[in-house]
Order: C-alpha cells, then sequence, then structure tokens
C-alpha cells in the first residue's frame, strides 16, 4: 500500500553560499510532510562540502537515502534526480509539481532560468514551472548585485516568480545561525502555503 504525503515541491540547490537554507528547507518539508523532489548542483556538493558537516553522496538513490535520513523521512518521501536526468518527472509539465524552489540560487542559475537556457535539469525545471505558470521561488545569495543579476531578477519577477533573496532580518532577535536561517526557511513556506512553527509571524 502506497504512503500518502502532501503534494510534492521540487527544491534545487545550486552552486551558491547558502546550502544551509536549502538543507534546511528540505527538513521543514518533510517535517510538514510533503513530498520533496531533489537536485542538486555539481557546484551545490563543493558548498556543501564546504559550509556544512552534511556528507552527501552524488548519485541520486545514494543521496536520497542521505537526505531521508538527515531529515527522519519516510520511505518514499524524498526523491533525487541527476543533472541530466531528463526522463524525470520535473522536466514535463505534465509531471512536474506545482511549486519549486530554488535554494540557494547562484546568479549563473539566475541567468540561465530567465534566459530560457535549460542546460541541466534544474534549470528545465524552472523553465516548466514558467512556461506551465506554477509557482517557482528563487532565493539568491549574492552580494553586491549587478546590474545584470537585478535585470535578470526583473525579468523573471515580471514572468510571476517570486525572488526572495537571502535576506535575514534581526527583529526576532537571532541567538545563532540556525535562528537565521529559520528566518529565511521560514519566509518561503509563508510563499508556499505551508504551516511552520520556525518563527511567529509578524504581531503574533
Amino acid at each position: 500500500m502506497g504512503v500518502d504525503f502532501q503534494r510534492p515541491v521540487t527544491v534545487a540547490l545550486t552552486g551558491a553560499s547558502g546550502a544551509q537554507y536549502g538543507l534546511r528547507l528540505i527538513d521543514a518539508l518533510v517535517a510538514a510532510d510533503h513530498e520533496v523532489w531533489v537536485m542538486i548542483s555539481k557546484a551545490a556538493h563543493l558548498v556543501i562540502e564546504t559550509e556544512t558537516t552534511a556528507e552527501l553522496p552524488a548519485r541520486p538513490a545514494r543521496l536520497a537515502e542521505a537526505l531521508a535520513q538527515r531529515s527522519g523521512a519516510r520511505h518514499g518521501q524524498v526523491r533525487c534526480f541527476g543533472r541530466e536526468e531528463w526522463m524525470a518527472p520535473v522536466a514535463s509539465g505534465s509531471g512536474a509539481p506545482s511549486s519549486m524552489v530554488i535554494c540557494p540560487c547562484s546568479t549563473g542559475t539566475l541567468s540561465a532560468v530567465a534566459t530560457g537556457a535549460s542546460n541541466n535539469l534544474i534549470e528545465r525545471a524552472a523553465d516548466v514551472a514558467l512556461k506551465e505558470r506554477r509557482q517557482l521561488i528563487l532565493v539568491p545569495r549574492e552580494t553586491p548585485l549587478s546590474a545584470i543579476h537585478l535585470e535578470h531578477m526583473l525579468s523573471l519577477s515580471r514572468l510571476g516568480a517570486v525572488i526572495l533573496p537571502a535576506a535575514p532580518g534581526f527583529y526576532h532577535q537571532p541567538r545563532s545561525v540556525d535562528d537565521l536561517v529559520d528566518f529565511i526557511v521560514a519566509r518561503i513556506l509563508n510563499q508556499l502555503g505551508i504551516h511552520h512553527r520556525l518563527m511567529p509571524r509578524w504581531g503574533e
């Protein structure tokens, strides 16, 4: 008998600093009982090795096992796809889920998505989200921003994507780096319409 999860959410990690945001988002989606479809670029694997203590294999099947173990996911809740796995459901409008988050989103990925490059599965999945008018959230972590970056963000915003920079606030008086990470992940979950208890909403 199959296990019923909440609607799938696609999460892609690319080669920008801020791997903690993407990994924490996967954990939060698992905790909210959503099925999570994951793609991690080669550059993102290098960032994860540099910024975290997580040991994540590159092969999709082993990666899914490692992510499931660290997040406490149930069997089949986390699915992973390779960069050229063109038969993956995220590669087609008939198979992709309703929401995709690129977190963190490198400026290279931002450029590729804005210009419809589709050179790998992450870029193709984002292109599918745009063409199907589905929810696409990009979480860039770069500073300062050049005119090229800003123009690409504006283009994507006009196409309906949400640009959600990894720029945490401080009004909740964070006491740790984890608190700052949760601030951004909470904002992403709010955009996805997913209930969470990472931090109170304004005025609560």
